[in-house]
């Protein structure tokens, strides 16, 4: 199963699981939770922090978090 941390940019995804201990509370309440749509906007040059859309909200999370959530890649 992928992570999101090896999407590209422009891929949707649909998040299957994750580590809830790993993601902060803050991630969890704009809605990256299993069952929504995500997608990579923007990866910075060294490919960290990768910059998402979830529930029509603008985050950037570090590729350490990004390996903690489980994604089913949307062919779109």
């Amino acid at each position: 199963m992928e992570t999101l941390a090896e999407l590209k940019i422009g891929q949707k995804a649909l998040i299957i699981d994750l580590n809830s201990d790993s993601i902060p509370l803050k991630l969890l309440e704009m809605g990256c939770l299993p069952g929504n749509t995500i997608e990579i906007l923007q990866v910075a040059p060294l490919g960290d922090p990768i910059y998402i859309n979830v529930n029509d909200s603008f985050v950037a999370i570090r590729k350490e978090t990004a390996q903690e959530i489980s994604v089913e890649i949307l062919n779109s």
